[in-house]
């Protein structure tokens, strides 16, 4: 059957993987709440399209940080991608690579960076989690300069792993074939069994509980790489962000995978925006299935969007064609979107072509009907 659109990927990795892996990559935090909010909030903002413009040519090229790409489309940090396909984070480099995009590589990657880098040219950016033991942060914030690497994503969501059901039931571990590749010298690469999920129990005993906006400041001592504080969802956290430093925020809740209950991603987007105020640039992920997705994140003011879920499902299907069919039916739907909304270049797309549920109604009606 011929694959028309990015989330049919999710049905075909569930038959071809393995359920522990299959639930990892698609399970969000307890309800699961936030995980449908992520995708049902796209559906509440609407067109408001502009016709009879010349759309014979569009454009939507970007630049992100001073790199220029092909379209405001990325691809967000997953972990242990060799569990999705034997080529795991080698396959992803290549299509974000071949499609002029930009690859985040996480820190619990199943390739170094180093052997990422080693796929040839490409604009890669590091999600770095920060380890109780900040000389392995040191050195892997080093590696990862010295690799190539132009940014680093700062998860600041994580100071305990969210409950993720499904992985406690499956009791959830990296398959013994594999390590988490940048900590293999350091000892650290290996994750027990446990008695819930074997990753929760490597969070808590690795990862810094007491991070702080002190540590941001310290991240900036140790790299001249900008920073991205990846994990903001309110106004307040933006100013200290910016205020701290940081070279640009992304609007994420970590795939629903973290606390239960906040926003959709969509919906935060604006909030911090707003009290970004044009100082760094902003950007998403979560949810994003369509070119329309795309459109409307644009139109509530971020610089880009980075996916995540799409692509470790169409790598499980089929490897690194998969991901280049994910980005390549991702930039024709936004391109669609852009010449049917009226907009020839990123620039036009503006807060006059949506509307949402949360704004105001434009026009008042003149009259009030009698019942």
């Amino acid at each position: 059957m011929e694959i028309t659109n990015v989330s049919e990927y999710e049905a075909i990795a569930k038959q071809k993987l393995p359920k522990m892996v299959f639930d990892y990559y698609a399970s969000g935090a307890e309800d699961q709440w936030t995980l449908q909010e992520n995708r049902n909030a796209f559906s509440r903002i609407l067109f408001r399209p502009r016709i009879l413009i010349d759309v014979s040519k569009i454009d939507m090229s970007t630049t992100v940080l001073g790199f220029k790409i092909s379209m405001p489309i990325m691809i967000a940090p997953t972990a242990m991608q060799k569990m999705a396909h034997p080529e795991g984070e080698y396959a992803t480099a290549r299509a974000a690579s071949a499609a002029g995009t930009i690859m985040t590589l996480s820190s619990w990657a199943t390739s170094s960076v180093e052997e990422v880098a080693s796929t040839g040219p490409g604009i890669r950016f590091f999600q770095l989690y920060v380890y109780k033991d900040r000389n392995v942060v040191a050195q892997l914030v080093r590696r990862a300069e010295r690799a190539g690497f132009k940014a680093i994503a700062l998860t600041v969501d994580t100071p305990r792993l969210g409950r993720r059901e499904a992985d406690i039931k499956n009791r959830f571990t990296l398959p013994p074939f594999l390590t988490l590749k940048n900590f293999e010298g350091l000892d650290l690469g290996k994750m027990d069994k446990a008695d819930d999920s074997g990753l929760a129990s490597y969070v808590a005993g690795q990862i810094d509980r007491t991070l702080s906006w002190k540590d941001v400041k310290w991240l900036q001592t140790i790299t001249k790489l900008p920073i991205l504080v990846k994990g903001v969802l309110t106004a307040e956290d933006t100013r200290i962000a910016v205020q701290s430093g940081a070279a640009g925020i992304i609007v994420s809740n970590h795939g629903a995978r973290q606390l239960d209950y906040v926003p959709a991603t969509i919906s935060a987007l604006e909030e911090v925006v707003k009290a970004a105020q044009g100082r760094v640039p902003v950007f998403l992920d979560g949810g994003v299935r369509r070119g329309t997705d795309v459109f409307k994140a644009l139109a509530l003011g971020a610089s880009g969007i980075f996916i995540g879920r799409p692509v470790v499902f169409s790598l499980a299907a089929e490897g690194e064609a998969g991901v280049r069919k994910v980005l390549q039916m991702l930039r024709d739907e936004f391109e669609l979107t852009m010449a049917l909304s009226g907009c020839r270049s990123l620039k036009e797309i503006s807060r006059d072509h949506i509307v949402a549920d949360w704004d105001t109604p434009r026009t008042q009606p003149r009259y009030t009907p009698r019942l």
